[in-house]
């Protein structure tokens, strides 16, 4: 049982427990109820929380915890929160469908994948689609001390500049521009991580109903920003070369696109990088069409140790303008380390700036602070080398695993990322691969959700990030063999 349906469960029995004390009656002890129920300490305190949280128990330092007060005519309990009411019945809903079917249409269309990604499957099955690292490859204790040093900084809960703290631009500037490079610190706008920061770009640089162009394959979450935005995502093929620019220059034609949406690095989910020729390529026509080309460098932190030297960002050889550059410390840290970077030069950064303000104001100032502690550690360099070994690991299990178990599946890769494209045979279901891959109790992402239109082929992509044990990548692609050769006989 996970540590989140433990919490629940021990809330629901405590509740029924607690609802038969007389107001002010004290609860038996954390050690009591630990042993009792056969929890950890966090468990026990989390469901106190959520007790607590309803106005059920008041908790007294030193003391312990009680029956809370019973709410009446508008007062509160012991604990100064009203106890919560009878759960009431469910009215009706029934009218939403109207109301929210009145525009173009749902508006969640392509969040599935997202959900996917997102949600922590159950213990017992083998995590091959989750797209942040496992918590075991994360800097947990440099995050803490980075945290905790924050918050002794002073200013430290002052609101922050809307752009963001100068000190952490300025790093940002750097890391993507390099030193004496094109970018300076009000190039630079802070971002709620790299999801907030492409949505902020495609929706301040195209216009709802205007094309956009993507890569195809593409990020899921690219195709649901744009969607959700209004705009109209044009597929743009990707090969192992990184985007095909002379079909990049032939769609500028087509659509009078403004922007183009690329990772030239380790692309999600080919593990594409964009060849020398192409890079030129790209900015040359995306000038001549007078475009912006947003690069999503989400991967940059995720270079294998084998991997060979990384190519520029594309935003560090650009200077006029024509790359709107993403970054996010999140893959490399932590999923809730939500900070970002979003780079431009001229009205386009003010146009960014409007729209980031609008949606968040500002991203919170303990975050930033947090940020600029963490890479400022010694330890920082060290995590990104051990981060460097433990994939290029990972990947190599991952690699002979399929290779043993599915051989002619895996196409070219590269040591960066942490992500495999595995191309089906034709006519192969992928979603019911998918599914009873799960069945099977390994989980995988079917390849259709990464296509702006129709896709060209049968795919999956397999994540080995997210894996709790490297010993565990073996076992999921043996239950994933299982699950093809049962659908495909």
């Amino acid at each position: 049982m996970n540590e989140r349906s433990s919490v629940t469960d021990l809330a629901d029995s405590l509740r029924r427990e607690v609802e038969r004390y007389p107001e002010g009656r004290k609860l038996p002890s954390s050690r009591a109820l630990m042993e009792r129920h056969q929890v950890s300490p966090v468990t026990v305190s989390r469901a106190i929380a959520v007790l607590a949280a309803e106005g059920l128990v008041v908790s007294r330092p030193g003391a312990g915890v009680f029956r809370a007060a019973a709410f009446a005519g508008g007062g509160t309990t012991g604990g100064g929160s009203p106890l919560a009411a009878p759960t009431a019945r469910p009215g009706d809903l029934s009218w939403q469908e109207l109301a929210l079917s009145a525009d173009a249409g749902p508006r969640d269309r392509g969040a599935g994948a997202l959900f996917a990604t997102l949600n922590v499957p159950p213990p017992d099955v083998v995590d091959l689609n989750g797209g942040y690292p496992h918590a075991s490859l994360q800097p947990e204790r440099l995050l803490a001390a980075a945290l905790a040093r924050a918050g002794r900084r002073p200013g430290a809960w002052e609101r922050p500049p809307v752009d963001g703290l100068t000190e952490l631009r300025s790093w940002f500037a750097r890391d993507i521009g390099g030193n004496g490079g094109p970018l300076g610190a009000g190039d630079v706008l802070v971002t709620a991580g790299g999801q907030s920061a492409l949505t902020v770009a495609i929706r301040s640089l195209a216009a709802p109903g205007a094309p956009v162009l993507v890569e195809s394959p593409t990020y899921p979450g690219t195709l649901a920003v744009a969607r959700a935005a209004g705009v109209r995502p044009v597929p743009v093929p990707v090969d192992e070369d990184g985007v095909r620019t002379d079909l990049l220059a032939a769609a500028f034609d087509a659509t009078r696109a403004r922007v183009f949406v690329c990772q030239p690095l380790f692309q999600n989910p080919t593990g594409a990088v964009l060849s020398p020729e192409r890079r030129a390529e790209v900015l040359r026509i995306a000038r001549t069409a007078g475009a912006f080309v947003v690069e999503d460098d989400f991967a940059r932190r995720l270079v294998h140790a084998d991997s060979p030297a990384l190519p520029r960002p594309l935003a560090a050889d650009d200077p006029d303008g024509v790359v709107v550059h993403l970054r996010s410390l999140t893959k490399a840290t932590s999923p809730n380390l939500r900070v970002g970077a979003l780079t431009a030069r001229g009205p386009a950064l003010r146009r960014l700036r409007a729209t980031q303000v609008v949606d968040s104001f500002f991203v919170p100032r303990p975050l930033q602070e947090a940020a600029l502690e963490l890479v400022a550690d010694p330890g920082w360099a060290r995590h990104l080398r051990t981060l460097g070994a433990e994939l290029r690991d990972r990947r190599t299990l991952t690699v002979a695993a399929l290779r043993r178990e599915l051989p002619g599946l895996l196409g070219p890769h590269r040591p960066g990322g942490y992500h495999l494209w595995l191309r089906l045979p034709e006519g192969t279901d992928e979603a019911a691969l998918a599914t009873a891959a799960l069945h099977a109790g390994v989980l995988v992402a079917p390849g259709s959700p990464y296509y702006a239109a129709e896709p060209p082929a049968p795919h999956l992509r397999l994540s080995y990030a997210a894996v709790d044990s490297p010993a565990r990548i073996a076992e999921g692609v043996h239950r994933l063999r299982r699950a093809y050769e049962g659908l495909t006989g």
